[in-house]
């Protein structure tokens, strides 16, 4: 039986990476799999993936660590891999059509009074965010940390380190990687490898608050 708390609990953020092991390409596509599957709130995937995997496409995403984020620059430069993960700057008419149209083609909707109620239902989900709530940036961005938290768990049943990183200048890297023209922003960085001698994280205990702190039974 899988135990997915073991998971959990090894699971930590590398500090450090070894730049001789590399991921073997079959578990990366295990983990593009998982992204690509990875649940949204009514299927709005509002995402979009790079993947760098050259020195030289990990030196392009290292060019917005500078200055005081100086720091994650190693971490990206020595991974094995890096995963961008980049959100739509708007839920388009034309990518709310998009995702019914690919559900039809996957066989959800049966016919076509399901098409349109499927329509209706998705776009007034998507118009409460856009013009009631206001807040359709922040609403995407959610969407985005769920497929970060799915690419977490499933590199460490992998048995391979990952690190979250937030700390880089989303600027330059969209700059860098002609995203606003595709409509995206970066919204945050994961190297994945396998730890360096030099990891500091790796041997120290994980720290979280006890349980009777974090539930209410009701």
């Amino acid at each position: 039986m899988i135990d997915p708390v073991r998971y959990a609990r090894i699971r930590y953020a590398a500090k450090a990476y070894d730049p001789a092991r590399k991921i073997p390409e079959q578990q990366i596509e295990q983990l593009r799999a998982l992204v690509r599957l990875a649940p949204s709130s009514v299927n709005s995937q509002p995402w979009h993936f790079v993947v760098a995997a050259s020195n030289a496409g990990k030196a392009r995403i290292a060019k917005a660590t500078h200055g005081p984020y100086a720091y994650n620059a190693p971490k990206i430069l020595n991974a094995s891999h890096v995963f961008v993960l980049c959100t739509r700057h708007t839920l388009t008419d034309a990518h709310i059509e998009a995702i019914v149209e690919q559900e039809v083609r996957d066989g959800r909707h049966p016919d076509e009074q399901a098409r349109r109620t499927r329509r209706e239902t998705l776009f007034g989900y998507v118009n409460a965010h856009r013009y009631t709530y206001r807040d359709a940036q922040t609403w995407m961005e959610k969407q985005t940390y769920i497929a970060l938290g799915i690419l977490l768990l499933g590199a460490a049943q992998l048995e391979l380190d990952a690190t979250p990183i937030e700390g880089f200048d989303s600027a330059v890297l969209d700059h860098e990687l002609g995203l606003p023209e595709q409509g995206f922003t970066s919204t945050v960085l994961v190297p994945l490898g396998y730890h360096g001698a030099d990891d500091f994280n790796v041997g120290l205990p994980k720290s979280r608050f006890p349980a009777e702190a974090l539930f209410t039974d009701i």
